[in-house]
């Protein structure tokens, strides 16, 4: 088993999906995920990528994000607009509950803890 794995997509074949469609309240997103890696404690680590789009989230996992490319808004439930950009990063908790808004086709590395 390797110790160090590099966060790299080039020999991935990328999962392709979608919102649930009754979470979709506009446009018609796509995602692309590249899941490079799985480990012990249901933890993930890759890039995913959607393209713009509106739709609900929840979240029952813990999800650490770093926005490599694109402009998205995420809104909590009762709570602020938080813009996101390249460069940004930030933490979504289980319980989380809101919209994810794509204005510019958005890339980002994750690392999920079920």
């Amino acid at each position: 088993m390797k110790s160090f794995v590099k966060i790299d997509f080039d020999d991935i074949d990328p999962e392709h999906g979608a919102p649930n469609p009754e979470r979709v309240i506009s446009g018609d997103p796509q995602f692309r995920t590249w899941n490079c890696e799985e480990a012990e404690g249901d933890i993930y680590a890759g890039i995913w990528e959607a393209t713009p789009g509106k739709w609900r989230i929840a979240y029952d996992e813990w999800e650490f994000c770093h926005i490599l490319s694109g402009r998205s808004i995420i809104t909590e439930e009762g709570g602020e607009k938080r813009p996101v950009e390249a460069g940004d990063s930030f933490v979504l908790r289980p319980g989380f509950r809101g919209t994810w808004e794509v204005l510019e086709t958005t890339r980002k590395e994750y690392v999920i803890r079920l």
